[in-house]
């Protein structure tokens, strides 16, 4: 078992997938706010500390609003890898006298009116901070839209009542839901309030108030347990504040520039707002990991962006795996989407996190997704497609699910892309290892015939998983199928045997075994009892030897291995050369094959004695042709002939269509 990793002091019950959260100690800031009360309570956590807050202060003075006044008034403190602080909250509002609005067509006024009196430069009154409390609780959406327009760069007087906000757990848990789906939208989103009021409001006058918060010396619940939606909505604002900028934004910022003394680029502030967030969250390892891997540097670039989402991943997952999970699942809310922005970014990061989740619940929203990205002409996005459906093909009941996805992924087995093709098989690998699960008729010959050409891949990888792949091919190919793809599995008789020779020794075994059942599928008992016999030349006699008619196939299949860098795979192509040319003798195409035989057994710098005896027999043999056929001097029997490369189908002395223009 892995070590478990450390856990997160955050409070994230607001996420299904997330355990209890631990407690922790009152701070001393609690003590602070209740001076001159004589109160014997013992220590409580800061989940309790903050939804009791009615309770504690039945009694309270004027001492509270002074302490208050005191604080959020004051210059604030920096975010930093401190612990967070708790704070005492507000008193519950039914504690004081009404004094609570009418109508609530009446808040959004009552609210600007708040707000300039915070501005003037007169101290704010006693009750002010209570009525901002009392009014929040009971119309949290009408204050917060109110505010987020009368002061959209949260200047000194609206920073004084977002505070104040934050102040009470429960005020901030009604306000939270407002900030994030203003977050969410960019760059504005329209926002009704009770006065009838629509105007839009800058989704960054909402992260203008998230940074103001974080600055605070302790953290409100609410923004542990909203952590994973938070982290989410910021991090795609840092994306698409890069991507699309229009004027009325870039106005807007240059305001909170010159007012605050902000950073030059939005995104550039939105990470450092992401950074003060995982501070308050104690995942200060994160941030000096992102810092030392340049992984916040790299999250502010369009093209660079999705790796920096993966390897925050990668970090996330080593502090705390539910954590992962919950923001995992809102990337799959929005990946969901019919046309989702900022989908790259956000299959890098599930990509990183999807063995974690639970593909009961998830499984088939998640399959549909990949599914989806395993089309694109993006190349990053079908590498990422893949790479979770790889994840998905290690669990039975997915595995059963990806069949329908056969057919796009044997397609997928022609791409350049050695990744592509590599994840490719490995999902094909693991779909079959269910032995509940066979190959269709149509796709067995399909798959098969695609699958001989990787077995020269310049890839070991791909060597190695293609080889194993077929073997399971035909262990699994349901038996109307098996007829069909005997022709295409006996050609595959003479690549295998030569890949018995490979150098690598996982090749040669993949391809011992491979061979081995090749022979049983074609229930060829004598080509098994050689196999068996430790006597692999006798195998490849007898695989040449048994049809004369195909002698002149045998010998082109050969001919590509003798540019192989390994010596021990030329050595057994030119063996077999040598047998089939012997075959040929009195052919129509025995001269052609011949001749571009030569000439490929000439290329080789070091030739064995083998090549050489096989030059000297082929070279007697053409001239005894050129001499027959009267159609050339001996010693002038070299056809111009172009190699062909593994793979290529066609027939002896066809022109390269990359020549046309010579001729």
């Amino acid at each position: 078992m892995a070590e478990r990793p450390p856990s997160l002091s955050n409070k994230m019950e607001k996420c299904p997938c997330v355990a209890p959260p631990q407690q922790h100690n009152e701070m001393e800031q609690f003590q602070l706010l209740q001076k001159g009360r004589d109160r014997t309570q013992q220590q409580d956590s800061a989940l309790s500390c903050w939804r009791s807050a009615g309770q504690k202060f039945t009694n309270l003075t004027g001492t509270w609003c002074q302490e208050m006044i005191t604080m959020l008034t004051k210059g604030e403190a920096k975010p930093g890898p401190a612990l967070p602080q708790s704070i005492a909250a507000a008193p519950s509002l039914d504690l004081f006298e009404e004094r609570v609005v009418s109508s609530s067509s009446q808040v959004p006024g009552f609210v600007r009116n708040m707000h300039q009196r915070l501005v003037s430069n007169g101290p704010p009154d006693d009750r002010l901070f209570m009525d901002i409390l009392r009014l929040t609780d009971a119309h949290s959406t009408d204050v917060a839209v109110t505010l987020l327009r009368c002061a959209p760069s949260c200047d000194r007087g609206a920073a004084t009542m977002w505070k104040t906000i934050a102040s009470s757990g429960t005020t901030m848990e009604k306000v939270l839901p407002t900030l994030l789906c203003v977050l969410e939208d960019w760059p504005v989103r329209r926002m009704y309030t009770s006065d009838g009021d629509n105007k839009d409001v800058f989704a960054l006058a909402a992260t203008r108030v998230i940074w103001e918060i974080l600055r605070l010396p302790w953290c409100p619940e609410p923004f542990m347990e909203y952590s994973p939606h938070l982290l989410v909505a910021l991090l795609f604002q840092v994306f698409i504040s890069t991507e699309q900028m229009s004027e009325e934004v870039d106005n807007f910022w240059r305001k909170c520039q010159e007012e605050h003394n902000l950073p030059t680029s939005m995104n550039r502030f939105a990470v450092q707002t992401v950074r003060a967030l995982l501070h308050h969250l104690k995942c200060l390892d994160i941030v000096v990991a992102m810092e030392r891997k340049g992984g916040w540097d790299t999250l502010l670039y369009a093209d660079t962006h999705h790796y920096a989402m993966g390897l925050l991943a990668r970090e996330m997952r080593r502090v705390s795996i539910p954590m992962c999970s919950c923001i995992a699942l809102r990337l799959i809310r929005r990946l969901s989407r019919e046309e989702p922005l900022w989908d790259l970014a956000a299959m890098a990061f599930l990509v990183e996190v999807l063995e974690f989740l639970n593909f009961k619940e998830w499984g088939d929203t998640i399959l549909d997704i990949m599914a989806r990205h395993l089309q694109s002409e993006s190349k990053d996005r079908c590498r990422l497609a893949l790479r979770g459906l790889v994840v998905l093909s290690k669990d039975h009941s997915m595995a059963k699910k990806m069949c329908s996805l056969s057919g796009s992924l044997v397609e997928l087995l022609r791409n350049e892309d050695v990744d592509v093709v590599r994840m490719t098989l490995s999902v094909l690998r693991n779909v079959l290892l269910n032995k509940d699960i066979l190959v269709s008729s149509p796709t067995a010959p399909k798959l098969a015939e695609v699958l001989q050409p990787l077995f020269d891949h310049d890839n070991h990888l791909v060597q190695l998983l293609s080889i194993r792949l077929y073997k399971d091919v035909m262990e699994s190919v349901v038996r109307k199928g098996k007829k069909r793809l005997k022709m295409l599995v006996s050609e595959s008789l003479l690549p295998l045997f030569f890949h018995c020779h490979d150098e690598n020794v996982r090749v040669a075994e993949a391809s011992r075994e491979t061979l081995l059942s090749v022979v049983k599928f074609l229930k060829r008992k004598d080509l098994k009892q050689l196999l068996k016999m430790e006597d692999p030349w006798s195998f490849g006699e007898r695989v040449l030897a048994e049809d004369r008619s195909r002698a002149a196939e045998h010998l082109q299949r050969a001919l590509p291995y003798l540019e192989s860098p390994q010596e021990s795979l030329r050595e057994a192509a030119v063996r077999s050369i040598g047998i089939a040319g012997l075959l040929m003798k009195g052919q129509p195409e025995e001269l052609q094959l011949i001749c571009e035989a030569l000439q490929a057994l000439n290329t080789d710098d070091s030739p064995s004695n083998t090549n050489l005896i096989v030059q000297v027999m082929f070279d007697e043999r053409a001239t005894s042709l050129n001499s027959s056929s009267g159609s050339k001097q001996p010693g002038q029997y070299q056809i111009p002939c172009r190699r062909r490369a593994p793979g290529d189908q066609r027939p002896a002395g066809a022109s390269d269509p990359a020549d046309a223009g010579d001729t």
